[in-house]
């Protein structure tokens, strides 16, 4: 008879624990969500001046939330050709004809970006062309979106992340 309780018992539990119950009516369907999920990019351009007043590095902070996970990109206006801007990925390189080099570069947290220059090149000797008014656009795009991206090309950075507007500071 203990067997035969047990067993009763046993399949009782195993109904109870099978049923879900009546969920109601169901609602009508939400809107559709974006597409490829959710991407939230921000941008800035900043003009900075390196010299040995500043130890030949800026730090400029966001003005925005930045999250630990987040990547900052940082380009430098190198030239401008027939009315069109060409921006570069930093860091970048220039070898001048001594054989040093010049290192526009930057680090960053999720607080703020810092610029500075490297490379084997006496700083005090450059002249106001590589040292003054250096042009900086600064876009920060969550980690994994940047797989997807030619980081290297501004433009498509600025169009996957629907950047129409870089905040000058």
């Amino acid at each position: 008879m203990k067997k035969l309780t047990s067993l009763l018992l046993l399949c009782v539990a195993a109904f109870l624990m099978s049923c879900e119950g009546d969920p109601g009516p169901v609602g009508p369907q939400g809107p559709p969500g974006p597409e490829g999920g959710i991407f939230v990019a921000s941008a800035f351009e900043i003009a900075i001046d390196f010299s040995a007043n500043n130890g030949y590095e800026y730090i400029e902070p966001y003005g925005f939330d930045v999250y630990p996970s987040d990547v900052t990109l940082v380009y430098i206006l190198w030239e401008v050709t027939q009315g069109f801007e060409v921006w570069r990925l930093t860091p970048q390189t220039t070898e001048f004809e001594d054989g040093t080099t010049l290192t526009y570069n930057y680090d960053f947290t999720d607080v703020d970006v810092r610029f500075f220059l490297d490379g084997t090149t006496d700083f005090s000797t450059l002249g106001s062309a590589w040292t003054q008014n250096q042009i900086f656009r600064v876009v920060v795009v969550p980690a994994d979106n940047v797989d997807a991206l030619d980081v290297n090309n501004l433009d498509e950075v600025l169009n996957v992340a629907k950047i129409d507007k870089i905040i000058k500071k």
